[in-house]
């Protein structure tokens, strides 16, 4: 008897398997029915994605206000004054500076490609006599590095692009952003009513849970980013760097990619460098390490803490996993994935349990 019900229970598993790969299968088929709709859907629900972003990162900043006693549509506007009128002063400053600056490099890009192609030959002739298999290796490892370069640039590119032709809905989103914070108690509420019973109390817990995780490693790591980006443009800037302003935010922006994300955000610099000088090299070199070991010694640890509990060589993997999966975008978004996996199978292994 037990034997049978072994054996039954066997089957409906193995029948619920086949189901799973019929309908991944079908869904892979007809992908060129669904995927017009679902690109229609991404672009209708992006600017309340990104609202619903920055509702969770000034939330805790409202509720704080609030809690103080201050009402909270007058705490809402506040910090929006604070948030987006930051935004809007940098932008307002930085913007004539940062296309300025864009247009010169622009302009330069013929210097640096000579340089670079000076490189390559000096490489490529010191390493000439070399073993074959370890030559090979260093010309496939620039190949690489070439693609991936060529492949970040023209993402980032195709982005500004899209951000530009998009510009008028992204003027919708603060007033998206300020009725969810105004109503977020009430879109609680809903959420509330319309999950099943028996799964409430432990849906709040796992989200709990995410937040706990997620919540302070988000908000840590953009204020990280944005104290690094910011000291790096003031430290080009000091050593008479060229394009000081552009070369920080990609050191700020590269920055949220962890282990990778300042070697990445340091190329740039130095090819710009190398074509000045070898000391203003080694200068941008050295700048670009002692940031990276303040914020790895000092301003990670103590901003961004250990929220994650994640092994480095899991937050390695799911790097190079994003990577290639997804290119720029995805090692942005592997480590927060990797995250919210490990706390789903933490949940549903507790649940077996239970």
């Amino acid at each position: 008897m037990v034997l049978e019900h072994s054996h039954l229970h066997f089957f409906v598993r193995l029948t619920k398997l086949l189901f799973i790969l019929v309908c991944l299968y079908f869904i892979v088929k007809l992908q060129s029915v669904w995927l017009p709709f679902l690109h229609v859907f991404i672009k209708i629900m992006t600017p309340f994605l990104i609202a619903a972003f920055i509702t969770y990162l000034l939330h805790p900043v409202v509720e704080y206000v609030h809690k103080r006693g201050m009402p909270r549509a007058l705490a809402i506007l506040a910090i929006y004054a604070l948030f987006f009128g930051g935004i809007g002063f940098a932008v307002y400053k930085g913007a004539p500076l940062f296309i300025a600056q864009l247009e010169d490099l622009n302009k330069s890009l013929p210097i640096f490609v000579r340089t670079y192609e000076q490189w390559t030959n000096y490489i490529h002739e010191e390493t000439a006599t070399w073993p074959y298999d370890v030559h090979q290796r260093i010309e496939a490892m620039m190949t690489e590095a070439e693609s991936f370069i060529s492949e970040a640039v023209t993402g980032a590119i195709i982005g500004v692009k899209q951000l530009i032709n998009r510009i008028i809905i992204f003027f919708i989103i603060p007033f998206i952003a300020f009725y969810m914070l105004k109503d977020v108690e009430l879109i609680k509420k809903a959420a509330w009513e319309w999950t099943p019973k028996k799964w409430r109390h432990k849906g709040m817990q796992f989200l709990r849970d995410v937040d706990q995780t997620l919540g302070g490693y988000i908000r840590g790591q953009l204020f990280v980013c944005f104290l690094i980006g910011t000291a790096a443009a003031l430290s080009f800037w000091l050593i008479d760097m060229k394009y000081p302003l552009l070369l920080g935010m990609i050191v700020g922006v590269t920055n949220v990619i962890p282990y990778f994300g300042p070697i990445i955000g340091a190329i740039p610099a130095a090819i710009i460098a190398a074509t000045v000088s070898v000391n203003k090299l080694l200068l941008t070199v050295g700048i670009v390490f002692l940031l990276q070991f303040i914020e790895g010694n000092i301003l990670s640890p103590l901003i961004v803490g250990k929220s994650l509990h994640l092994h480095p060589l899991i937050i390695m993997f799911s790097l190079f996993v994003g990577g290639e999966i997804g290119g720029i975008i995805g090692l942005i978004v592997a480590v927060p994935i990797v995250a919210i996996a490990k706390a789903t199978f933490v949940h549903i292994r507790s649940l077996k349990t239970n």
